[in-house]
């Protein structure tokens, strides 16, 4: 994320555990200081003290639920006034296995909260004060489905469709001011997501299951590489690159003052 002397802070949403956790572990070992947010406060002193112990480095705790609108406010205040944070991981969040048919309403609209609502606030916390520093990277968990949407549950896939357009969009906006932006899509991940989304992970195939730590590492070496979008399974980033120019080859067809030939509506209104 930076290569001077000073590195800065890193602050991580949902770092008690899985991901976060990792995430958390790997920037106290590289130098970074750390302030670690999530709800459990006995998981995050845990971390905390064994991360303090193990590396040195200044970790700071702030037990927040970034679904209830004072705490998240909280977390904003941090991110646009400690000129120390150099680094934002996204990381909060939470998925659904269900049917849409068979799921809460209340549940898709705390998800809808949680995933889009909350990452992108903390994003523009975060992304003036970095610009106004001079050097920052936002790290956005999103996740497979958020160009796989048919794989779980539609409102999660549609969240995570949502995090990946924004970090493309916003990296394109802050590319020339030093601010790095990056999408990480895992695929299936070792970690307790599986238990809140309702399909215990022992249901799926060994091979399509990778550890949090695996995922996290391959996750910071995409970022060393300098990629937008990183996707820690995938074999060849050729595939990505041509997944990304045949959508940026629709562009000149997407808006036209007429519609398409192939619908037919000139030959029949000229009829």
């Amino acid at each position: 994320m930076t290569t001077s002397q000073d590195r800065g802070t890193v602050l991580i949403t949902g770092a008690s555990s899985g991901i976060g956790a990792v995430y958390a572990d790997r920037f106290a070992r590289k130098g970074y200081d750390l302030i670690l947010v999530a709800r459990n406060q006995q998981r995050l002193d845990t971390l905390a003290a064994r991360l303090h112990q193990e590396t040195g480095r200044h970790v700071a705790v702030i037990i927040a639920d970034l679904g209830n609108k004072d705490d998240l406010a909280r977390i904003e205040t941090v991110l646009k006034t400690d000129a120390s944070i150099t680094g934002l991981v996204n990381n909060a969040g939470f998925g659904g296995g269900a049917p849409l048919l068979q799921s809460s309403i209340e549940k898709m609209e705390e998800m809808i909260t949680l995933n889009i609502t909350a990452l992108t606030r903390l994003a523009y916390a975060a992304a003036p004060a970095f610009v106004e520093r001079g050097r920052g990277t936002i790290i956005n968990i999103a996740s497979i489905v958020a160009i796989a949407p048919e794989l779980l549950n539609g409102v999660y896939g549609g969240s995570k469709a949502f995090v990946l357009a924004f970090s493309q969009s916003l990296q394109h906006e802050l590319a020339d001011k030093n601010v790095r932006v990056q999408a990480v899509l895992p695929g299936a991940t070792a970690t307790e997501f599986w238990d809140v989304a309702g399909v215990p992970i022992t249901h799926l195939p060994e091979t399509i299951v990778m550890s949090a730590e695996d995922m996290v590492d391959a996750a910071i070496a995409g970022l060393n590489q300098g990629e937008t979008v990183t996707i820690p399974s995938l074999p060849d980033i050729a595939d990505w690159n041509a997944y990304e120019a045949a959508r940026k080859a629709l562009g000149p067809n997407l808006s036209h003052s007429k519609p398409a030939e192939r619908f037919g509506l000139r030959q029949a209104n000229a009829a």
